[in-house]
């Protein structure tokens, strides 16, 4: 029932025009006291993993607006969340934000309200997973790649290729991968099996992990059917997947900077690479909610998620990358120029970030809807 009820909003959501949304507001008022976000784990920080790490006090205390954080581990739990209302903003990758945004769960957002906007790298301010006939509907927060994170006692050179989490195969240390890989627990990772294969199998055609047509499809799901028979569990929670390296065995996975940080700060043996096929991504924006009880916090939380030092901390927390680019030089946090380039500075045009499908593509004309990738995800997972 759950899972029916999941494909039929993804399906309405896709379908639905973004007429009729309310216009922006012209001024900022008075804040409501109150702030309630969705966000990927480890964005919105007030110091209780790490005391250092903390960007929620200073707007509280600045504000009146008390932030309540609800984290969510995939983009399909950041839809169903917004769907079911009760927030105000949400943290949003570009397989999510156009969802919401055509099923009218965010709104526009006024960016003259918004000083700092100016900042924001030029490349991100018209991203087309926040902008829709010129309406803005969010502000950049960050973007980096999904990494290959890896053992570096299994692996003293970094794989080169992303089939060791897709293929069964011996590793560098004798034993073979099967059981001692993850997958992410997600649709969009059907994806990064079509990056795959763009990079090996040349020959079916594909343009973007995001616009496959049927046999293109077919062949991304046959690979991941595949990997199933390889994959000890499918991760979508950053701190379980980091116990899983620490604790059962397993040698590599797709992973994101956060848990690669973490866990080399925790002397780990643990490193990440980008393979020889690329990579996919996430850019991630902060949208208002269309019915958001506390826009004037929301606003004003926008124009400090922008502020250099918080880019800056947030950058060497994540290891992203920031949408304003001076957080990287301008020393008011603790990123630098060298760390910005470590975290994919320079790699914004290698990396396929995350949107989402839709039937009528640039392409090809006509693709596998991302409703499909939910339901046939599922099977895979399930062993069909």
């Amino acid at each position: 029932m759950k899972i029916q009820k999941l494909l039929t909003a993804l399906s309405a959501a896709l379908l639905t025009s973004t007429a009729s949304l309310a216009a922006p507001p012209t001024e900022i008022g008075p804040g409501e006291g109150l702030l309630d976000i969705v966000a990927w784990p480890g964005y919105i920080e007030r110091g209780e993993t790490v005391a250092e790490f903390d960007w929620v006090t200073s707007f509280e205390e600045a504000t009146g607006c008390m932030v309540r954080i609800k984290t969510a581990n995939t983009s399909d739990e950041m839809v169903a969340l917004m769907n079911e209302g009760g927030f105000d903003l949400v943290t949003a990758s570009g397989d999510a934000s156009l969802r919401l945004i055509a099923g009218k769960r965010v709104q526009e957002i006024n960016i003259d309200l918004i000083p700092s906007w100016g900042t924001v790298d030029d490349r991100l301010k018209n991203a087309p997973w926040h902008t829709v006939d010129g309406k803005h509907y969010g502000t950049p927060y960050m973007w980096g790649p999904n990494v290959l994170m890896y053992n570096t006692e299994v692996f003293p050179e970094p794989p080169t290729s992303w089939s060791v989490v897709f293929e069964e195969q011996m590793l560098p240390d004798g034993q073979s991968n099967k059981g001692r890989v993850q997958a992410y627990d997600g649709p969009i990772h059907v994806a990064d099996a079509a990056l795959y294969l763009m990079h090996h199998q040349p020959e079916l055609g594909m343009v973007s992990p995001y616009e496959l047509n049927e046999e293109q499809y077919a062949a991304a799901l046959d690979l991941l059917r595949q990997q199933r028979k390889i994959v000890g569990r499918y991760w979508h929670n950053a701190f379980i997947q980091m116990d899983d390296f620490k604790n059962e065995g397993v040698v590599a996975s797709g992973s994101w900077p956060f848990q690669v940080n973490l866990l080399k700060a925790e002397g780990a043996p643990i490193a990440s690479t980008i393979p020889v096929e690329g990579a996919t991504g996430w850019s991630d924006t902060t949208m208002l909610h269309s019915e958001a009880a506390h826009p004037n916090c929301a606003y004003m939380w926008m124009e400090h998620s922008l502020a250099s030092n918080l880019q800056s901390d947030l950058s060497v927390w994540f290891g992203a990358v920031p949408p304003v680019l001076d957080a990287c030089t301008d020393g008011r946090g603790m990123q630098t120029a060298e760390g910005c380039a470590t975290n994919g500075l320079g790699d914004f045009d290698k990396i396929r970030f995350w949107t989402t499908p839709i039937s009528r593509c640039p392409s090809q004309g006509e693709c596998v809807p991302y409703y499909r990738w939910v339901s046939d995800y599922i099977g895979v997972i399930g062993g069909r």
